[in-house]
């Protein structure tokens, strides 16, 4: 198991980690939750080199995606750097990349009863305005779970809080900043059930974050 403790911070700034190789040639990972070594609960990097393929394959507890770089491709079609999508338990596809890709991938991690299939182009969908000068762009919602892109403008700050059913960033570019660290592009973040902190920028930011799905426990801080 990797990172499964849900009750622990974990940073991981994957511009540092190596790639590894998955089952199929040409698809390589840098793993940062992990279950078990190819089933169950998984967060990953991933990348596919231009023409690589993975065989067909069922996701029994759904299948989160956000395309970080290129072209990511299955029979449904074809998805460029910034679409988001969802697969929900059940479903299943053969996925490939003509050109190459990059994306963060989350297995087998959908709330029970979330069924939605979701499919958004983030290039094209309007920001809306959030707190302060923050612009937030929302890509699910089910029961206490949120997941959306939010752009923090040059020198922003936000007000401390805390995280019920914790909290998850990936930053897509700029630098993200708390009292704990800085956080460059590239960066996973997973914060506990009611951790706290208070975020700020420098320039402006970009992150994909989601809140309220991780075990609501009593050991948090």
């Amino acid at each position: 198991m990797l990172n499964m403790d849900f009750d622990r911070r974990v940073v991981i700034d994957t511009n540092r980690q190596d790639w590894i190789p998955s089952p199929a040639g040409g698809v390589l990972r840098k793993p940062l939750a992990r279950q078990e070594a190819e089933r169950g609960h998984a967060t990953s990097v991933v990348r596919y080199e231009p023409g690589a393929s993975f065989q067909r394959h069922e996701h029994p507890l759904g299948e989160e995606i956000l395309v970080l770089e290129g072209v990511f491709s299955d029979e449904t079609g074809d998805f460029p750097a910034g679409t988001y999508f969802r697969n929900p338990p059940g479903s299943g596809h053969a996925p490939f990349s003509r050109e190459g890709c990059t994306l963060l991938v989350k297995l087998h991690q959908f709330a029970p009863g979330d069924q939605a299939r979701v499919r958004v182009d983030t290039r094209t969908t309007p920001w809306l305005p959030g707190i302060g000068g923050l612009e937030v762009m929302p890509l699910h919602e089910f029961e206490h779970e949120h997941v959306a892109l939010v752009k923090w403008p040059t020198r922003e700050k936000f007000q401390p809080h805390r995280h019920f059913g914790g909290e998850e960033i990936f930053v897509l570019s700029g630098e993200f900043c708390d009292e704990h660290g800085r956080y460059p592009a590239g960066t996973w973040t997973r914060s506990p059930h009611l951790s706290q902190h208070h975020p700020f920028v420098e320039q402006e930011t970009i992150i994909w974050v989601k809140t309220g799905h991780l075990p609501v426990t009593h050991g948090n801080p």
